[in-house]
C-alpha cells in the first residue's frame, strides 16, 4: 500500500486530521497499516502550492515517488467558486489530488505527466475532506485508480503562477521566494546590493551565494534550500548568529509579510 501525504489547512487540529485517518481507513480494503502524514498550510492556495511542491521535490529526490499518493486541500471559498476535485499523475510515478482551488497545482504543473477529473464525489457536509474525498485518497492508496471512473482532462485549466511572491515564512523568519536563482541571472551578481520591495516596506539587501556568507546583521537575498538544486528557490532575510539583543530577521524587517505577497526589486 502507498503511503498518503496530507496538505492542508486543517491539519493543525489533531481532531481533524483523526477524523480524516479514520474515515480513508474504513475505505481500504486490506489489512495493511495505513501510513498517513500530515503538513500544514496556511488557507491559501499559493502556500499550498509551494509546500506541495517543496514535499514532492524532496520525495523525488530522497523519498520513493512511486509508492507515494499527496492529497492537497485548502480553503477553496478563497476565490468563490466551485472547482474540479482533480487526480494527477506526475512523470516520477506519484499521484496527487485535491481540488483544483486558485494555485494549488501551479507550481507543479510542469511535472504532470497525465491529469483527470473526479466527478463523482456526491453531495458532502461541513468536512468535505472526511466525508468526500477520503474515499478517492483510499483508492489511490491501494493503487485503484480504475475504480474511480476518472476522465482525462487538459492541464490547461490549472493557473501559471507568474510573478515573484512570497512563498514562505520559516520558524527561523526566513521569507521562501517563488525567485529562483535562474531569475535574477544577467540582472545581479553575488556581492551586489539592490532594493526589495515586500508589504509596502523597501529595503536594500546584498546578493550573496549562502545565508553565512553574510556578516551578522546583514539583509541578504541567496540561493535557499527549497526547489530544485541546480536552480533553487531565493530566501530573504537577516543573517543572526542569536546572541545579539536585536535578533529581527525576514519577517521583522517586512512586517510579517504573508504567502501571496508581491516582492518587487530594483
Amino acid at each position: 500500500m502507498k503511503k498518503l501525504i496530507v496538505i492542508s489547512d486543517w491539519v493543525s487540529d489533531t481532531l481533524t486530521c483523526q477524523e480524516f485517518r479514520s474515515a480513508v481507513e474504513g475505505f481500504i480494503k486490506k489489512d495493511d497499516h495505513a501510513h498517513i502524514y500530515f503538513v500544514n498550510s496556511a488557507p491559501l492556495t499559493m502556500h499550498a502550492a509551494f509546500i506541495l511542491s517543496q514535499t514532492i521535490e524532496t520525495e523525488e529526490y530522497y523519498g520513493r515517488p512511486q509508492k507515494t499518493i499527496f492529497f492537497v486541500n485548502t480553503d477553496v471559498r478563497e476565490d468563490n467558486k466551485i472547482v474540479d476535485f482533480l487526480v494527477i499523475k506526475l512523470k516520477s510515478g506519484i499521484y496527487l489530488c485535491g481540488s483544483n482551488a486558485g494555485y494549488v497545482f501551479s507550481m507543479i504543473k510542469a511535472k504532470i505527466e497525465i491529469a483527470y477529473a473526479y466527478s463523482q464525489l456526491g453531495n458532502g457536509g461541513q468536512f468535505r475532506s472526511r466525508d468526500l474525498y477520503s474515499r478517492p485518497c483510499a483508492h489511490l492508496m491501494e493503487e485503484m485508480e480504475d475504480e474511480l471512473e476518472l476522465e482525462e482532462i487538459h492541464t490547461n485549466i490549472i493557473p501559471e503562477l507568474r510573478g515573484f511572491y512570497v512563498a514562505h515564512v520559516d520558524n527561523f523568519g526566513n521569507i521562501k521566494t517563488t525567485i529562483t536563482l535562474s531569475d535574477l541571472k544577467g540582472k545581479y551578481e553575488l556581492g551586489e546590493e539592490f532594493f526589495v520591495t515586500i508589504n509596502g516596506i523597501r529595503k536594500k539587501v546584498k546578493f550573496l551565494a549562502g545565508l553565512f556568507n553574510a556578516d551578522p546583521g546583514v539583509l541578504v537575498v541567496y540561493p535557499g534550500s527549497s526547489g530544485k538544486k541546480d536552480n533553487p528557490y531565493l530566501e530573504i532575510t537577516i543573517r543572526r548568529d542569536f546572541t545579539e539583543k536585536d535578533i529581527n530577521t525576514g519577517k521583522d524587517i517586512f512586517n510579517n509579510p504573508r504567502p501571496g505577497s508581491q516582492i518587487a526589486f530594483q
